[in-house]
């Protein structure tokens, strides 16, 4: 169990990569840590964090279903704490042509982890921020949501809502104690593109930034109030470039390095 010394940080999709290392990072600046995850590498991602000076509390559940956030929200609840800090950073994402090369229901996986997920836990826990007058939230978005992205075009549109749901909330709770920050990272190297298949993608082959360097930078801004940061130098240059080219020559860049077996072209 958690103990009441310290600060309660809540946080999904930490069994691995961004996730794991933002635990560390909360853990390394003397917070309690509550880790959620599916998989059976919540274990041991635990105990790493505990390693780091933190007591840790794991959640095992599926938060694609309702019943699993809500299974995370009663283990909150079960704390008699406040949370001072929120990190919204499960997800996952497919690869393939929408219309030919993937399945609905995996399609709809992506929805209900990257977007219904996020909203429901975020209306379970902000509120409860609101009331008394502070909290930090932090939603792992992604440089993906900044342009339209064929062979992913679900999870691009789910990265782009997390980034407009985050700053929405945040110039709704500004002036009432809670800061809301949106992370997006580029390519990372964690078992994203193993999970979602795009080993073979110019992006899955491509050079990558650590997950460990792009946490670091999250949780700064976090704990400094920002909107939002991008983390790595041609990162921000993508970021710049979207806000002036048109949307069908982002897609083109977009699918370039998206597309399945480009990593041989």
């Amino acid at each position: 169990m958690t103990t009441a010394e310290k600060p309660l940080a809540v946080m999904t999709g930490t069994s691995s990569g961004i996730g794991l290392e933002l635990a560390k990072q909360f853990a390394r600046h003397d917070f309690d840590v509550m880790l959620a995850a599916e998989d059976n590498e919540l274990t041991e991602a635990a105990e790493q964090v505990r390693s780091c000076g933190a007591t840790v509390e794991q959640v095992r559940t599926d938060l694609t279903r309702r019943e699993g956030v809500e299974e995370l929200v009663e283990r909150v609840a079960a704390t008699g704490r406040p949370v001072e800090a929120l990190a919204v950073n499960a997800g996952v994402g497919i690869k393939g042509e929408f219309a030919s090369d993937t399945r609905l229901d995996d399609q709809l996986t992506v929805v209900d982890l990257n977007v219904r997920s996020a909203v429901h836990l975020a209306k379970r826990v902000v509120p409860a921020m609101v009331e008394p007058g502070r909290g930090r939230v932090l939603f792992t978005s992604s440089i993906a949501g900044t342009a339209p992205a064929p062979y992913q075009v679900v999870y691009s549109a789910s990265k782009a809502f997390l980034t407009s749901f985050s700053e929405g909330l945040r110039a709704e709770v500004k002036d009432k104690g809670v800061t809301v920050t949106a992370l997006l990272p580029g390519a990372t190297d964690t078992k994203f593109f193993e999970r979602a298949d795009m080993e073979d993608t110019k992006i899955g082959a491509g050079n990558k930034d650590s997950a460990s360097d792009v946490a670091e930078a999250g949780f700064a801004a976090l704990m400094a109030g920002d909107d939002k940061v991008v983390v790595g130098t041609k990162n921000k240059m993508t970021a710049a470039a979207s806000r002036m080219l048109p949307d069908e020559a982002k897609a083109a860049q977009q699918g370039k390095v998206m597309k399945p077996g480009s990593a041989e072209e």
